[in-house]
């Protein structure tokens, strides 16, 4: 009986958080009540904790936050209390003269796209115009992202100063943005706005033709909407997506889903490309930032031009609106591929100026001097990000699975995305000849990655050439270790069985990946660096810029090898390394060779 007691306690303390972290009153049953009185939930709890089933119910019961944070995924049962906490806050917001907008998917677009949609004041009146709802599938991987929400603290990790102020002014202040996992709050919507992810899934590292497009979860999510909103709701798709996905493959399941409800009116299906940028310029990067668009109709196409300027700095970032979404969705793949190509053509040159004594860095530094060359830049170990390394791959399966064609006009396109790809291996390359110069071996050695992000001064770690990096040393034999003073975890290698999703880490590309599941990044650097053969400068980290090389060879406790991958070192702390018995090698830095024969020939004199 002690025992039923303290698991009732438990099931109470538990439904009471629950209840709790949904913002929904209830009242609870007391530990000393009979269970017979226990709702489903709670006699599911103590049936799996009584079968000795606690952990297996947390596993698929319960969704976890990146700080460890345990959320319940609610039941089934709980969807219709859930729904009218929704219309009762969505009619108050209409009487007061909202619009009522949905935002499917609160991750890194998403999260901060409705927040800044709820933070839209009416140019005229001052005062809010929108109630927005953030919706996200109660899954065991996302539902956190709700309860979160709910709170006012924002479900995205940003260095951007506006997006946590925001999210919590919103929400606890101005009451003008909500969380919700029922998708019945479709249903209420003036307009939905879609910000599900579509990626591209490489089978080949290095070979992107291999490659397909993930349409499923986008697809369920247009039928979802197609079911449930009103005839005259705006959908603006704000998804990154495959050339001709918009009209070709949402709009026909929105008309059949249209049809099947006795909907004679076409839907109002619009897309506008996102352009968001990590870092201290997030919010900027969505609100005021240029923007492209265009509708399915021409309803849809003045609809979606009259919001975005409702919700954008469109004054001073100007709409461009196309005939097409065709042409919208192209658009952002044609800008994405261009910066894709312009970073792998260096790759060849990178190559060239190694071997023939070349700094490849001074010479972008000349060329950058022309206005019309400005935008040159150095690769370094890779391009990262969630855009650029898949979205040509988009362009390339729409042509022969949306479009139809079976001919190959891609050349220059998918060749770039292999090469960046494929960038790291030559920095594992360049380690390990560091090492057998100073008569050192890769396998065993211990090496420190500075810098995990795709670029510098974010926490962002999707698609970095630093994880390539560390994949590629780690088959080597090499022992790794990771410093990042903007990281505190790096999911793709702590949560490789299942992040970005089970059988989509980059582990699957490389042999002896299981021990970096316990890779934790540091932010010592000093005791990061205790006892390692080579250091890796791999993203130019504030931080990293202007490192002392006495520092670092006294923190290590002697010499040892010293990889630049992006630039960082100016020729004075090249040639200190050398001095301190280092050996420097750098992506596209092949003067360094001459300023170790000037090193020597000092020392002999």
């Amino acid at each position: 009986m002690v025992l039923l007691t303290l698991l009732l306690d438990h099931i109470a303390i538990t439904m009471r958080k629950r209840l709790d972290m949904r913002g929904i009153a209830g009242t609870l049953p007391t530990a000393n009540c009979c269970a017979t009185n226990l709702s489903r939930i709670a006699r599911k709890q103590y049936l799996d904790i009584s079968k000795g089933n606690a952990k297996e119910q947390i596993m698929t019961n319960h969704s976890i936050s990146p700080t460890g944070e345990q959320f319940v995924i609610p039941e089934q049962s709980e969807y219709s209390d859930e729904f009218k906490r929704v219309t009762s806050l969505v009619e108050a917001a209409r009487s007061e003269g909202k619009e009522i907008v949905v935002v499917m998917g609160v991750g890194f677009v998403g999260a901060v796209m409705a927040a800044i949609i709820a933070d839209t004041v009416d140019k005229q009146s001052g005062k809010s115009g929108k109630f927005v709802i953030g919706c996200q599938r109660p899954s065991v991987r996302s539902y956190w992202k709700i309860p979160l929400l709910n709170r006012g603290v924002s479900p995205v990790k940003a260095e951007d100063p506006e997006v946590d102020p925001m999210i919590a002014r919103c929400v606890l202040e101005k009451k003008t943005l909500i969380g919700t996992y029922n998708s019945d709050c479709l249903k209420l919507a003036d307009c939905v706005v879609v910000d599900v992810q579509c990626d591209y899934t490489k089978k080949d590292l290095g070979n992107m033709r291999t490659g397909e497009a993930e349409m499923g979860a986008l697809e369920a999510t247009i039928k979802t909407i197609g079911e449930k909103v009103p005839s005259d709701c705006l959908t603006l798709i704000e998804t990154t997506v495959a050339p001709g996905t918009t009209e070709f493959v949402a709009w026909p399941i929105m008309k059949k889903a249209f049809a099947e409800r006795g909907i004679e009116t076409e839907p109002l299906l619009a897309h506008s490309f996102e352009r968001v940028m990590p870092g201290r310029e997030y919010v900027a990067s969505i609100r005021d930032f240029w923007r492209v668009c265009s509708g399915c109709n021409s309803q849809a196409r003045q609809r979606v031009e009259k919001f975005l300027r409702e919700v954008l700095n469109t004054e001073g970032f100007p709409l461009t609106v196309m005939d097409r979404p065709i042409e919208s969705e192209t658009t952002k793949i044609v800008e994405n591929s261009y910066r894709a190509t312009i970073l792998a053509f260096l790759d060849e040159w990178s190559l060239f100026a190694e071997r023939n004594g070349v700094d490849l860095i001074k010479v972008i530094k000349a060329i950058k001097v022309r206005p019309t060359h400005s935008n040159i830049i150095f690769p370094g170990p890779g391009i990262g990000g969630y855009c650029l390394p898949k979205d040509g791959g988009l362009g390339y399966w729409a042509y022969k699975h949306i479009l139809g064609f079976d001919d190959d006009i891609f050349k220059i396109s998918t060749t770039a995305i292999d090469i960046n790809d494929t960038r790291g291996l030559h920095v594992a390359t360049l380690t390990n000849d560091a090492l057998e110069s100073m008569g050192r071996q890769v396998d065993g050695a211990t090496v420190l990655l500075c810098g995990a992000s795709y670029r510098e001064d974010v926490a962002d770690t999707r698609y970095s050439g630093s994880e390539i990096v560390v994949r590629k040393l780690t088959e080597m034999g090499a022992e790794m270790r990771v410093h990042d003073p903007y990281l505190e975890q790096w999911p793709e290698l702590e949560m490789q069985d299942t992040y970005p999703a089970p059988g989509h880490s980059w582990s699957r590309f490389f042999q002896n990946q299981d021990g970096l599941v316990n890779i934790r990044v540091q932010s010592d650097l000093a005791e990061a660096l205790a006892g390692a053969q080579a250091i890796i400068l791999a993203v130019p980290h504030a931080p990293y810029l202007e490192l002392d090389p006495e520092k670092i060879v006294e923190w290590a406790g002697g010499p040892l090898a010293v990889i630049d991958c992006f630039g960082i070192l100016d020729d004075d702390r090249i040639r200190r390394y050398i001095e301190l018995g280092c050996e420097v090698k750098a992506l596209g830095r092949g003067h360094i060779q001459r300023i170790k024969e000037e090193v020597k020939k000092q020392i002999k004199s």
